[in-house]
């Protein structure tokens, strides 16, 4: 195996860690580009400061943006995610309090029995209900 010794056990090791700091480098910038781009308490020019301090002195603008807005920025990912929540929670709720089309048939039944409803406007109801 020649290519085996060309290229050592801790070369392919280093190698990787090289590649995985590099995936992490670029998650971190998007992160912080993705919170400085969706706050609504920072006004354009501030915005374009953070991203010239980031671009210039990219280690050391993260390292800063993160250390002075890490708490905020996690407020923010928990606000959004539980407005994210509650928006489920009431689609959810909106669509299973209204019964589906058997709900709608079994009132319209009961209009039937009751005699407050035709058998002709029952079909077109039981139609609606289906379709």
């Amino acid at each position: 195996m020649p290519l085996a010794s060309d290229y050592p056990f801790l070369d392919v090791f280093w190698t990787l860690l090289v590649f995985f700091g590099w995936v992490i480098w670029f998650w971190l910038l998007i992160t912080v580009f993705g919170d400085l781009f969706r706050r609504h308490d920072v006004s354009g020019v501030g915005k374009v400061g953070w991203c010239l301090f980031v671009i210039l002195l990219p280690f050391l603008g993260t390292l800063i943006y993160l250390g002075t807005q890490g708490k905020q920025m996690a407020e923010r990912n928990a606000r959004q995610m539980q407005a994210a929540q509650t928006q489920m929670d009431d689609h959810v709720r909106s669509v299973a309090t209204s019964g589906g089309p058997a709900t709608e048939i079994e009132n319209a039944k009961k209009l039937l029995d009751s005699g407050a409803i035709s058998q002709e406007e029952f079909e077109a109801l039981k139609h609606k209900a289906l379709s």
